[in-house]
């Protein structure tokens, strides 16, 4: 493990100096490039390394997510923060908003503020800047990502499997014309729910239709230009599956405004079983992603990890299930 004392002898200059210049005091302009070079040639993460030595003198949990406007993501900080409270601790919340430097700035951030472990949320941030986190600040978990080597520290689901049930769901009500929006985020998840639906296909032998597939933000207005796109090319298709619930409302009130009947005449499958699903016309039927079990048992795992009083668990991977209400139905006669 690189330390600052490694950056202070590669240097030239004393521990005291790399500290002021790693916190922005005052330094020579010699020293303060110096200590630069050798931090960017050793690849020292100066936070990371010199706050995981304090980690266990809060009583805070961080959380790293992307967007706390996001549904998903708030069902994820109340369950780390549900239980926070029940070991009497507190939460801070960081944002990483998709970009790896955001994502960068609000772990180191979060440690500078001596939390006690971390949950973390990152989709932006290489592999190798996560194990460097990961190796040097012992109570930290990833959640919905996986990192080779420290799969007994991330909890995630099997997101392929979720895809493959939506669309197996689908061609077992004699669905054979079937679509897919996806996320245009570049994230292991759009990666794995397309796999998904391409093997169900595969699997139950269904040809993969031309420009079937789209991509999209993973939101309301992205779901309802991948919709009018994807009717602009198939006249034909009788149903889609998408990322996720958002994707999958933004649908339904594209297929409404052209009175085309869900589920009568085309069936929809959403992705996370976020609160919008219930309350959607119809009722959207989707795959459960338990964001909340998920969380909770990442943080405490990340408790547990703390206080060294944890034997690591087997890597854990939570399953998807298909939760069926009423804009699914058998494929329309021609």
């Amino acid at each position: 493990m690189v330390t600052i004392r490694d950056v202070a002898k590669l240097a030239g200059v004393s521990v005291a100096t790399v500290s002021r210049v790693l916190n922005n005091s005052i330094s020579s302009e010699k020293s303060r490039l110096a200590v630069l070079q050798a931090v960017e040639k050793l690849e020292y993460s100066p936070n990371a390394n010199a706050q995981a030595l304090a980690l266990k003198n809060t009583d805070t949990i961080g959380v790293v997510v992307t967007d706390v406007t996001d549904s998903f993501f708030a069902i994820l900080v109340k369950a780390v923060d549900q239980v926070a409270s029940e070991y009497g601790k507190s939460i801070l919340i960081g944002i990483g908003y998709h970009n790896a430097e955001k994502e960068k700035n609000a772990i180191d951030t979060l440690l500078r503020k001596r939390c006690s472990c971390l949950v973390v949320h990152s989709k932006a941030l290489d592999d190798k800047t996560l194990k460097n986190y990961l190796d040097n600040v012992p109570s930290m978990v990833i959640i919905n990502r996986v990192i080779k080597g420290y799969e007994h520290r991330c909890v995630n689901l099997d997101n392929q499997r979720g895809t493959f049930l939506a669309t197996e769901t689908l061609i077992s009500l004699g669905h054979k014309k079937i679509g897919y929006i996806g996320s245009n985020h570049n994230i292991s998840d759009e990666e794995e729910r397309r796999n998904g639906y391409l093997d169900a296909l595969k699997t139950y032998q269904l040809n993969k239709l031309n420009s079937a597939i789209v991509h999209t933000s993973p939101d309301f207005d992205g779901g309802e230009k991948a919709m009018i796109e994807l009717l602009s090319y198939h006249s034909d298709l009788t149903a889609v599956v998408t990322y996720n619930d958002n994707i999958a409302a933004g649908a339904l009130s594209v297929l409404n405004e052209n009175n085309i009947k869900v589920p009568e005449q085309f069936s929809v499958i959403g992705f996370d079983d976020m609160p919008i699903a219930r309350y959607l016309i119809p009722k959207l039927t989707t795959i459960r992603y338990p964001i909340d079990l998920m969380a909770s048992y990442a943080a405490k795992l990340a408790l547990n990890l703390a206080d060294k009083t944890f034997e690591c668990p087997s890597y854990v991977q939570f399953k998807p299930t298909l939760v069926k209400r009423f804009s699914i139905e058998n494929a329309p006669k021609k």
